[in-house]
């Protein structure tokens, strides 16, 4: 995907010299990229009517017992005593555009 996304310049970083989370973030700057250049909103504060009570209510959900199933299938798996150290940096980070808050799982 980087290659393509190089390849149209959304992408100007060497991919080649990129590794681990450098490249997903390059690859994913060049998603964004595409979607500015679209149109399309790139965080979730530019959709009509998202506020934080929408991550908090996610978060909540993340911890209910009765959906523990849902974060355990997730491609990355996670329990809800995670949602706080993991899921909540990705959401922050896609509400904000700011892909530095999401924390890496070791």
């Amino acid at each position: 995907m980087g290659a393509i996304y190089k390849r149209h310049g959304f992408i100007d970083a060497d991919l080649d010299g990129l590794h681990g989370r450098e490249l997903g973030i390059a690859v994913a700057e060049g998603m964004l990229a595409l979607s500015r250049r679209v149109g399309f909103p790139t965080t979730l504060a530019e959709l009509p009517g998202f506020t934080d009570a929408h991550i908090d209510r996610a978060l909540a959900a993340a911890k209910n017992p009765q959906l523990e199933m849902k974060l355990k299938n997730m491609p990355v798996a996670l329990n809800a005593s995670l949602a706080d150290t993991y899921m909540k940096p990705i959401l922050l980070a896609a509400a904000k555009g700011d892909l530095n808050l999401i924390v890496n799982m070791p």
